[in-house]
């Protein structure tokens, strides 16, 4: 699994916020993110939108209205959401939420210019579904063995409303 620095400071406390759409993690180095869904939908660490090696990278379009719907706790290193399109592939690791909020405004400006590089839009209505990487039939699955999020919708309940976690012993 990508990034699992010992040094990275580890969270004690998650809130989904719904109408917002934010996902608040608190670390206990008392830094506190809230963390937009489409940003953390954008910058999964899936291989659906990382791609399976350098330069097949997936753009991820029309995501402005993506909500969480579960978010179920992984060991403990991370957690993993099912956002509203079906994406659920992505571990989200202590290190990467961190860095997502940590790096937020960066990232988020690196985003919005390939958005405006590509002609694509964050807007749904414009998007018409993100263009796959070639060899990736996502109708008939492909060789790498999963489904890059075309499952089925999760609950509507998330898993998680807000958590407390114990700090680093």
């Amino acid at each position: 699994m990508a990034g699992l620095n010992k040094d990275t400071p580890i969270p004690t406390r998650f809130v989904l916020h719904g109408a917002s759409r934010v996902l608040e993690v608190e670390f206990d180095d008392g830094k506190v993110f809230r963390l937009p869904f489409e940003h953390m939908r954008v910058h999964s660490p899936s291989a659906e939108v990382r791609g399976h090696g350098v330069g097949q990278e997936v753009l991820q379009v029309g995501k402005k209205d993506v909500t969480i719907v579960q978010l179920v706790p992984v060991g403990n290193y991370g957690v993993q959401p099912t956002f509203s399109d079906g994406h659920s592939t992505g571990i989200y690791s202590w290190d990467i939420l961190y860095d997502l909020g940590d790096n937020h405004d960066t990232l988020w400006q690196a985003y919005l210019a390939q958005l405006e590089a590509a002609g694509a839009s964050r807007d749904p209505a414009d998007a018409g579904g993100a263009a796959a990487p070639a060899g990736h039939d996502h109708a008939h699955g492909h060789a790498c063995g999963h489904d890059h999020g075309n499952s089925p919708a999760a609950p509507s309940e998330p898993a998680i409303t807000e958590v407390r976690r114990g700090t680093r012993q």
